[in-house]
């Protein structure tokens, strides 16, 4: 499902670096400019291929000399709808899967710090899972007012490991960070943008035009100062690195474990889990 559009040269453009992806849309609104959107047709859910190509796609970016700047969004009235069920039973039952979809998992988080080149998240519909990963690490955020936005790994009957401890008590504080990652409560654009979730919010009419406009903005300033500050301030995060590995590796523990066989199940039956009061810990 790869898509780019008619800008310029092809090979200097660089559309053979992205013409494998399948989930990932790319086109070029701007010169300098490159969106990539979720797109698989099932609310943007990130399936084994999707989750793949989000550890990838920022490397093929960070190398692509025509790009100064990204939009990242979902297809449709969604950003994207968290992870694919298949895609989760997949990880509970297989030992290999799970440790692929844990190396992919880590390589989401890392690359999007590492990427070199301002990304810029345009949030709308429900946020949640591998897609939410990108949206919230983006050195921009912006959120439609109607965005729904839940972190519902514990929920599911794991911990919140595939983004959460990186960078949600530096957004928005440990308080408020616990309050929504415990408890799996939904916050929509304008409380993201309230408690600093997001770095803006704006109406869901007027989401791509700003996403755009900032991007732009990006790709026509002073392309070393921008992608050094980036830099610079993304040592906050990569100082937060061990507790993400932590969180990280005991959420595909949980993958192993009871818990979230129950919450799978439970989604599937379209009913509330029953998760035992027992704990060893």
């Amino acid at each position: 499902m790869n898509q780019t559009s008619a800008n310029g040269n092809g090979e200097d453009k660089g559309y053979n670096r992205y013409a494998d992806y399948r989930r990932l849309l790319i086109d070029w609104p701007h010169e300098r400019v490159i969106r990539v959107t979720m797109a698989n047709g099932k609310m943007n859910s990130a399936d084994a291929t999707m989750h793949a190509e989000l550890g990838r796609i920022w490397r093929d970016i960070d190398a692509d000399t025509a790009v100064s700047a990204v939009i990242f969004t979902g297809a449709g009235d969604v950003f994207s709808a968290g992870g694919d069920f298949g895609m989760i039973g997949d990880i509970i039952a297989d030992h290999d899967t799970r440790l692929r979809n844990w190396k992919e998992a880590k390589d989401i988080v890392y690359n999007v710090i590492n990427c070199s080149k301002p990304v810029v998240s345009a949030i709308r519909g429900a946020a949640v899972g591998a897609g939410l990963v990108c949206g919230i690490l983006a050195d921009i955020s912006i959120a439609a007012k109607t965005a729904r936005i839940i972190d519902g790994h514990t929920k599911l009957g794991v911990a919140a490991g595939d983004h959460a401890a990186i960078v949600w008590p530096l957004l928005c504080g440990m308080a408020k960070a616990k309050y929504y990652l415990l408890l799996c409560d939904q916050l929509n654009g304008e409380e993201a943008e309230r408690i600093g979730l997001v770095s803006m919010c704006v109406e869901d009419a007027d989401l791509d035009a700003k996403a755009l406009e900032i991007a732009t903005r990006l790709a026509n300033g002073p392309q070393s100062a921008i992608r050094w500050t980036k830099y610079s301030l993304n040592n906050w995060l990569r100082q937060a690195g061990p507790a993400f590995d932590a969180s990280l590796a005991l959420e595909f523990l949980g993958f192993t474990g009871p818990e979230v066989r129950e919450g799978l199940q439970a989604y599937l039956d379209k009913r509330k889990p029953v998760f035992s009061r027992d704990c060893p810990l």
